[in-house]
């Protein structure tokens, strides 16, 4: 496969995860102004701090009201990782390459793209923003559906799925960063009803709240991160995309599962090796937000990895000595 290609597949999946996993953040923080009181904080303002865009946002909107926020996260061309930025990078890399995907995929980004891009959707994002989110959603997971149903699955499927597991991994740690280290303000916070109300509307904005209560019934904080971060089945789950995102790279190379012959493969096993073998108490131990930014780091790293391996024609791939 060109590696034009297999780069384009790779970000239209990465861009599609990651317009879906905005709209999530947007979801948790409305659920979380309707549950606390007022002394707690403006979580609007907190869901900016934690997008890093505190300056750029203070210059072109001012004050982080519900209104702001969500236009700034949704439909604003100058934020990158807005939807609407996300869908157009998600359809542009799809555009390059019609010829590889199916028509149904081309026709149900399209519909996602024009979604957002109507005239009419601030609007209705102001009229009925739960209405507006989950049906967006709803047309992600349609995109992942019909990607599964009528692409091969051959390599290009799984640059795919790995540019979306490897999304999906870095955005879980994202949420988990949100409310573990900027929505909880003060420490006597921990342990209270406002802190499970915040992993509740966390385990819901990830999808994850009924399979969590299948296994765990009460909402307790440290099980709430063994489940986001550790668990080897929920599909949201950290470790669960480390997984399938290692599968997908050994099926592209062909190389045995346990060995590696590139860097990607080497900082994959390896990551995967260790979240295999981890538990929640070593997490807790370094910290829940040390640890995140430590796997945080190491998905960029990888992203390079897979871009210098198989992207980049000018980089010959090289194991570390």
């Amino acid at each position: 496969m060109l590696s034009r290609v297999a780069n384009s597949i790779y970000w239209m999946s990465r861009y599609i995860e990651r317009a879906e996993n905005v709209a999530r953040f947007v979801d948790v923080v409305r659920h979380l102004v309707l549950d606390l009181p007022d002394e707690a904080g403006n979580q609007w303002e907190s869901l900016v701090q934690a997008a890093g865009a505190e300056e750029l946002f203070a210059q072109q909107y001012g004050e982080a009201t519900m209104a702001n926020v969500i236009r700034y996260l949704t439909f604003d061309r100058e934020n990158p990782d807005s939807i609407a930025s996300c869908l157009w990078a998600a359809r542009e890399n799809a555009r390059s390459v019609r010829e590889v995907i199916s028509s149904e995929m081309w026709e149900q980004i399209n519909r996602a793209y024009l979604m957002v891009k109507d005239a009419g959707a601030p609007a209705r994002v102001e009229e009925d923003p739960a209405a507006f989110f989950s049906h967006f959603k709803k047309s992600c997971h349609l995109f992942l559906g019909i990607t599964d149903t009528t692409m091969t699955h051959g390599e290009g499927w799984h640059f795919g799925r790995a540019g979306r597991l490897l999304e999906r991994a870095d955005m879980t740690s994202r949420m988990i960063d949100v409310k573990y280290y900027v929505l909880l303000p003060r420490l006597d916070y921990v342990g209270s009803p406002y802190d499970n109300l915040q992993w509740a509307a966390l385990l819901k904005s990830i999808s994850a709240f009924e399979m969590y209560r299948k296994r765990y019934q009460q909402i307790i904080p440290k099980n709430v991160a063994e489940f986001l971060i550790l668990d080897s089945h929920f599909p949201r789950s950290m470790h669960y995309c480390v997984i399938k995102a290692e599968e997908s790279i050994h099926a592209i190379t062909g190389t045995p599962g346990g060995t590696y012959t590139n860097p990607v493969e080497q900082q994959i096993g390896r990551l995967r090796g260790e979240m295999d073998y981890a538990h929640i108490q070593d997490v807790l131990d370094m910290g829940l937000h040390e640890y995140i930014d430590t796997f945080q780091g190491r998905l960029n790293d990888l992203g390079q990895a897979v871009f210098e391996t198989f992207f980049d024609v000018s980089v010959m791939p090289k194991l570390p000595a």
